[in-house]
């Protein structure tokens, strides 16, 4: 059974910086492409960043130069390293394992002074 459980997210102030977590389990991690999204209501949800089995990474023109995402194979576990944080960042972010139909339960971030 594919599981993705998200955590890290939290209220801060604009300027400021989180780190998000995805555990990820029931699939061989380490040969798939991982990705975060993330939605505020009543919009889509939308793509932030991609990073492949190998490494390579790309990035909404959004979130470049602020946002990095990584990945710890013997962990399971992709992060998403997040500086410099606008107000407009504020959503629910979402882990997905791409290609397949499968979704973390997100994490809240606010971005608020």
């Amino acid at each position: 059974q594919v599981q993705l459980v998200e955590s890290g997210g939290g209220l801060v102030q604009p300027g400021g910086s989180l780190k998000l977590s995805c555990a990820a389990s029931g699939f061989i991690f380490e040969i798939n492409a991982m990705g975060w999204y993330r939605q505020v209501p009543g919009k889509e949800r939308e793509w932030v960043t991609t990073i492949t089995s190998g490494g390579s990474t790309n990035y909404a023109d959004s979130v470049t130069g602020r946002f990095t995402i990584s990945r710890d194979k013997a962990k399971n576990t992709v992060y998403l390293q997040m500086n410099s944080l606008k107000p407009e960042d504020t959503a629910v972010y979402y882990c997905h394992r791409i290609g397949s139909k499968a979704w973390g339960q997100g994490t809240q971030v606010t971005v608020s002074s």
